[in-house]
């Protein structure tokens, strides 16, 4: 079979991902078909499989990238010195790098369910790194005093699902502009361990 007329893997594979993404954060991952991701990207079916073996990989490539991205830009951001100016680095980095992926973050939480269990645990690891850059600044702001928190887990948790609740409501041009929105809930979690 021919190749589509303009079909690049340095092209075509990224345009396979970004249909994916979309129609699973439309449609959910169960309710798309292989079918479907071709006819967005403009390629035959059996095309797809030049660029992904099967659905399930498709959905985990797409996870583990949002995940890796997301790690490696926490990495690159400035290092603070006190568990209070780490924490509110955190909060803000948090929600400026999520608002900035509205359908990564919701097929990340909404499609969990549809991995493999190999694939599940491996993203779960990935989930585990970065809700332990928190943990551990709670529990750094807790032994010096800074922070009361009965526990450093459920706070945790707590806090990343208070900010990554910003996507379900937040929309730019809106009553409040992206620093205020920043500020309200930096007060919010600092409140939170204080």
């Amino acid at each position: 079979m021919a190749r589509t007329a303009g079909s690049h893997s340095d092209i075509t594979g990224p345009r396979v991902r970004e249909a994916a993404l979309s129609l699973f954060a439309q449609h959910g991952y169960a309710a798309v078909s292989m079918r479907q991701i071709a006819k967005e990207v403009g390629v035959q079916a059996g095309a797809l499989y030049n660029y992904t073996p099967d659905k399930q990989s498709l959905l985990f490539d797409l996870l583990k990238g949002h995940m890796d991205d997301l790690l490696s830009a926490l990495a690159d951001e400035p290092r603070q010195d006190t568990p209070h100016d780490r924490l509110e680095a955190f909060t803000r980095f948090h929600i400026r790098f999520h608002l900035e992926r509205p359908q990564a973050v919701f097929i990340s939480y909404m499609e969990l369910r549809n991995l493999t269990p190999e694939n599940f645990t491996e993203i779960e690891d990935l989930r585990r790194r970065y809700e332990g850059v928190l943990e551990t600044i709670l529990c750094d702001g807790r032994d010096s005093g800074v922070f009361h928190v009965a526990d450093t887990k459920i706070t945790t948790l707590a806090i990343i699902a208070m900010l990554t609740g910003v996507n379900t409501w937040y929309r730019s041009g809106g009553r409040l502009s992206l620093p205020e929105v920043e500020a309200i809930y930096w007060d919010m979690v600092r409140k939170t361990v204080t």
